[in-house]
Parts: C-alpha cells; sequence; structure tokens
C-alpha cells in the first residue's frame, strides 16, 4: 500500500521540522516552499530543553553539537544600572535537570540542520518556487494550488506558512495578525571584533522601561546575537516586516540605558557580518489559541506562527513549531482512525499549551518593559526568588 501523503505549506523551521517528522512516521511528504531557494538568515534563536530534547529523539544531537552554542548560564540584568538581578544556571545543570541541553544557534544553522536530515528521507520532495494559494478539502482527499499552476492532491495539509499565513485565512477566515507595537532590532556579531570586555558566552537580559535586549552566542561562540525589542511606532522609513535599520533610531531608543549596553550597541558596526549592522521587524502576534479548531479542521492543521504567533518574551516560537511537529507525526501514525480524527487529537494536544505560552509571553512583555512601582517590584522578585523565578519546569520538563 502506498504511503499516505502530507501536504507542507512552508519551508521554514517548522514545515522542514514537520517534513522530517512525519517521513519518520511513514507518510510521504511534499513541501512547497514560495521562495527560489532554502534560506533562513538574520537572527538568533534559544532552544530550550522541551525542544532540543525532540532534535535528540530525531538523531540530530550530534547535528546541533556542531553548529550550537551551550551558554552555561542565564543572567538578568537591570537595562538602567546595569546591576545583576539573577542567575538562571543553564550548560550541565539544565541537561541533568531536564534531560537535554539549552541551545542558542543561528536561525540559518538549525535551518540547514533540518533541511539536510529531510533531504535524507527517500519518500520527502522539497518543491521551491511554490507558494501555496488555496486548497481544497471536499471531505475525502486534499489538493492544493501553488502560484506556478501546480495542483497536487495528498491526504492532509499542514499549514506551516507562518503568521501571515494563507492556509490559515482560508481555513479560519479570520482577522489579519495584530500589530504589537513592539519593534525587534537584531544584529548578528563578530565576538571577535568586539572588545574583550563585551564579548560574552552566556545569554544576558537587559530589563528597561519600555524596552529589553537579549544577548547570546551562536556558531560554537564565534558569534553574537544581539536584539533589541522596544515600544514604539516604526520610523517613518519602514515599509516592511524586515528592513534595514538605522543606528540612530536604535540609540534614541535606547535612552538613558547603563555604560556597558550602550557600548555594546556603539559596537555593532564594527563587528557586525553585514554592511548595514541592525535590521528591524514590527512585531505582531494573535490571541492566544481559544479551542482545538483554531489549530485543525477536516483534512487540514496549522503548525507555529500559523497557528499560534506569540511575542519573543519566552524565546519560544521555535520551540513550539518543534513540538508541534513531534505532536502531530504521533497523531499522523495512528493508522487506526481516519485523517481528521489524527489531526483532531494533534489540535486537543497541542492547543491549551500553546495559548499558555502566548499567554505568558505577552504577560512576561509587560514584566520586562515595566516602570515605575512594578518595575521595581520585579527587580526585587527577581533579586529575592532568582533561580526559582527563572527556571520554567512546567516548561521545560518532559511530559508525562
Amino acid at each position: 500500500m502506498a504511503p499516505k501523503q502530507l501536504l507542507i505549506a512552508g519551508g521554514g523551521i517548522g514545515g522542514l521540522a514537520t517534513a522530517l517528522a512525519a517521513a519518520r512516521t511513514g507518510w510521504g511528504v511534499s513541501l512547497f516552499e514560495r521562495a527560489p531557494q532554502f534560506s533562513e538568515v538574520g537572527a538568533g534563536i534559544q532552544l530550550g530543553p522541551n525542544a532540543t530534547r525532540i532534535l535528540q529523539r530525531w538523531g540530530l544531537g550530534g547535528a546541533l553539537a556542531e553548529v550550537a552554542a551551550f551558554p552555561e548560564y542565564l543572567q538578568v540584568r537591570n537595562a538602567s544600572s546595569g546591576v545583576v538581578l539573577g542567575v538562571l544556571p543553564l550548560g550541565e545543570q539544565i541537561r541533568a535537570r531536564y534531560g537535554a541541553p539549552y541551545a542558542t544557534i543561528h536561525r540559518a544553522d538549525i535551518h540547514g540542520l533540518l533541511l539536510t536530515a529531510v533531504q535524507q528521507q527517500t519518500e520527502s520532495q522539497l518543491h521551491l518556487d511554490q507558494d501555496v494559494l488555496k486548497f481544497n478539502d471536499d471531505g475525502n482527499r486534499l489538493s492544493l494550488s501553488t502560484d506556478h499552476g501546480l495542483r497536487v492532491e495528498g491526504d492532509a495539509l499542514v499549514g506551516a506558512d507562518g503568521v501571515w499565513s494563507r492556509v490559515r485565512q482560508q481555513l479560519l477566515g479570520d482577522s489579519p495578525p495584530r500589530v504589537t507595537g513592539h519593534l525587534a532590532y537584531r544584529a548578528m556579531l563578530r565576538q571577535s571584533s568586539l572588545p574583550e570586555k563585551l564579548r560574552s558566552t552566556r545569554v544576558t537580559a537587559w530589563l528597561g522601561p519600555r524596552l529589553h535586549v537579549v544577548q547570546y552566542p551562536v556558531r560554537g561562540g564565534e558569534w553574537m546575537n544581539v536584539v533589541v525589542i522596544v515600544q514604539g511606532t516604526p520610523p517613518e522609513s519602514v515599509s516592511g516586516w524586515d528592513q534595514v535599520a538605522h543606528a540612530a533610531d536604535l540609540q534614541r531608543a535606547m535612552g538613558s540605558t547603563c555604560e556597558p549596553l550602550q557600548s555594546l550597541i556603539a559596537a555593532a558596526a564594527e563587528a557586525s557580518v553585514h554592511a548595514h549592522a541592525w535590521r528591524l521587524w514590527p512585531l505582531s502576534d494573535r490571541a492566544p489559541v481559544s479551542g482545538p479548531g483554531q489549530m485543525a479542521r477536516g483534512h487540514v492543521a496549522l503548525l507555529g506562527d500559523a497557528a499560534h504567533p506569540m511575542r519573543p518574551y519566552m524565546a519560544q516560537g521555535a520551540g513550539m513549531a518543534i513540538e508541534d511537529a513531534a505532536v502531530l507525526a504521533n497523531a499522523l501514525a495512528m493508522n487506526a482512525v481516519d485523517v481528521p480524527t489524527r489531526l483532531g487529537r494533534y489540535s486537543l494536544s497541542r492547543w491549551q499549551r500553546c495559548a499558555r505560552v502566548q499567554a505568558r509571553s505577552i504577560r512576561n512583555g509587560q514584566i520586562f518593559h515595566s516602570a515605575g512601582l512594578v518595575r521595581w517590584g520585579r527587580d526585587a522578585s527577581i533579586r529575592l526568588l532568582g533561580q526559582r523565578i527563572l527556571d520554567v519546569p512546567w516548561l521545560y520538563q518532559p511530559a508525562s
């Protein structure tokens, strides 16, 4: 009997993770990517033990170790004074606690790692320069059409096509993503080009009024990823979701932050791997998932940012997509039931956890960017509770 066929819209981390996980269960996979070539540029990402555990299960632990960094600890600092508020040990301690490491990695590296693994699956087909425009689910069979006139039939469709997902729009018919009013400035810096005092092998989160900064090593520590998130409206020159940013705009947004942080921002131009150090993303999200019907209907499921786009204040966008892919694959392997039931099981298993992470991310952003008495209480709580408040056992521990 020929294997069932899974169609996937989107070739980002979520789409490739889904292709790999589904192929490992025996499904045939056809993935459609709108870009003419696979590429993931720009930013770094953090992968907690909940995500790296899955990568290890898929046999990718060794490949991850070759390209990622594994910081020894995370520290939280006050962005105005520079004072260290709290520390969470990572490294071997978090590996021992949760059975998997905490990794920081260039987005291109995790994308390439997954792509290589998918290409080794004989039942996988990758279609470039094919943007999925629409699908048809007649209750028995699923088909999709692309912008270049390709029409393909399959047994199920996964929309992993991002926050502006066309698959989601047709499936749910809901409103566009909401604008958060938060702007992310991102830079990838050569550590060797930074002054020695600014180099770092740890994750550092700087918390300030209406902004925060996160820095961490990638590519074995050779590079540093820096993300500055500020509240406000984009400069008039910004017209899209990914733009070259002007350092002067960022410097104004940084206000009266401490000298070490100001020095890091100022050094970015010399240490950047790109001609323009900073890129700017206006951030969008959606309200937390409200029920399983928002993640799967009939022969169609949504995954990653297409299902639950979230603010970056838990560093779980990629982690949730990888989790989605693993749970979806388990559901697809339920051969005794029909495909809509399998996808329904996936959505029932995922929607509450994803909603919790979305809600917690929104709350974290409010806490990170707080001012006045709330900010004072935040700093006091981190100083008092330290690791207890920074660790997230409900997120990182293995599913029971």
